[in-house]
């Protein structure tokens, strides 16, 4: 797992912008969404091309997160990668940045269907959670998905994010969702990607700008008060 380091300078300056370190202490616990992101085989397998080893680590803490959601009345949200021919004309940036081999093995891999889309088999999935495809990194952009749609019609008014890559996928949906409204809070422990340097990176430049960095344990005590 990650060796979360948010510097001392950074905590100072956000205690100096807000008047103190957490802007939210408290969660209004059926208000709160557990949106977990891109947690599929093509991420989490061992040898498939986007593998991320180390977001095998964070699926316990995940599964308690998700437990936690439930048995305080919220909700708990699996998001899936979802990408076919069609994103290559309507998304040419992310396809530019790839391999003519990786550009395959995306569309392989995260078609519906395909074994590299599904959920990684570890996640406490429940029947009474949602579901949703999203065709961006961040599931909140428009035309993205339906995420903001259901959240809204379910009286969501918070969004702890979780999943991987921390610093893509993750990072973008949890910006994005402050921008919307949303009080966002970003799990330190339940965000994988390539290395610390580059997790703790979008932890600090989330913390000083759109909402809050917690613990696992720390978030799980706030659902229980």
């Amino acid at each position: 797992m990650h060796k979360i380091s948010i510097p001392e300078t950074v905590r100072q300056a956000v205690i100096q912008r807000r008047g103190k370190y957490h802007v939210y202490e408290t969660l209004a616990r059926s208000k709160t969404a557990l949106v977990v992101i891109d947690m599929q085989n093509y991420f989490m397998q061992p040898g498939m091309p986007a593998e991320m080893p180390i977001a095998r680590d964070i699926v316990p803490n995940i599964n308690r997160l998700a437990r936690s959601v439930r048995k305080a009345g919220g909700k708990v949200v699996w998001i899936q990668m979802v990408c076919t021919e069609k994103e290559k004309s309507a998304w040419t940036p992310y396809f530019d940045g790839m391999s003519a081999a990786r550009q395959l093995a995306v569309v392989e891999h995260l078609k519906p269907g395909a074994s590299g889309y599904k959920l990684y088999s570890e996640l406490d999935v429940s029947p009474a959670d949602d579901i949703l495809e999203k065709n961006r990194f961040s599931a909140f952009i428009q035309g993205a998905s339906k995420l903001d749609e259901i959240l809204r019609t379910a009286g969501i008014d918070t969004v702890l994010i979780t999943g991987t890559m921390t610093n893509t996928c993750c990072g973008s949906t949890a910006r994005d969702a402050s921008m919307l409204n949303y009080k966002t809070i970003m799990i330190a422990d339940a965000n994988a990607t390539r290395n610390d340097d580059e997790h703790n990176a979008e932890l600090v430049s989330f913390l000083q700008g759109y909402g809050d960095v917690y613990t696992t344990d720390e978030v799980i005590d706030l659902l229980r008060n």
